[in-house]
């Protein structure tokens, strides 16, 4: 029987997120599995896996095959680099102190860039809520300026409306009181 390490579909159409399985290769897509590791939500960002990776790993020693986007967020995870770690510490060309060391410091390093990302993700949606928020300051200050030209003009029209309305009523005053 060959065992696969894969994805299983669920969630709603264009919103999917994937349990992370051991099944048999023969078995649909979404039917029966041997064993659920995991779980991997690609709609968040960074996405949001959840791994057990001494399962994983287990299954990996007695010779599951991940499938490639398995096999991606089992590197993702550490698991291919601990099961690699594992087999040079069997073979004897490191300890065991200097496999976890080597395995903590790529830890740290990975978990490094996904906190500079989260930053960065956070950074920029503060920028862009400045520059929209400046933006928009922008527009209101534009129409601001335009009723005041608007109020002007009305003003000025009003004023020359006045002006003319009280010139042709005085000359009309003007002439009966010359009779």
């Amino acid at each position: 029987m060959a065992v696969k390490i894969r994805l299983q579909r669920h969630g709603k159409k264009n919103f999917a997120f994937f349990h992370i399985v051991v099944a048999d290769s023969r078995a649909p897509r979404d039917g029966k599995f041997i064993e659920q590791i995991g779980s991997y939500n690609p709609n968040t960002n960074p996405a949001t896996i959840i791994l057990d990776g001494e399962k994983a790993l287990a299954w990996l020693k007695v010779g599951a095959q991940p499938t490639l986007t398995a096999r991606r967020i089992l590197s993702y995870e550490g698991v291919l680099l601990k099961k690699h770690l594992s087999e040079g510490v069997a073979k004897g060309a490191l300890t065991e102190a200097q496999a976890d060391e080597k395995f903590a410091a790529w830890k740290a390093q990975r978990d490094e860039k996904i906190a500079a990302k989260k930053t960065g993700l956070k950074n920029e949606a503060i920028a862009k809520a400045q520059a929209a928020k400046k933006a928009e300051a922008e527009v209101n200050e534009a129409r601001a300026k335009a009723i005041a030209a608007k109020k002007a003009e009305a003003e000025e029209a009003a004023r020359k409306a006045a002006e003319e309305a009280a010139a042709e009523a005085a000359p009309a005053e003007e002439a009966p009181a010359a009779e």
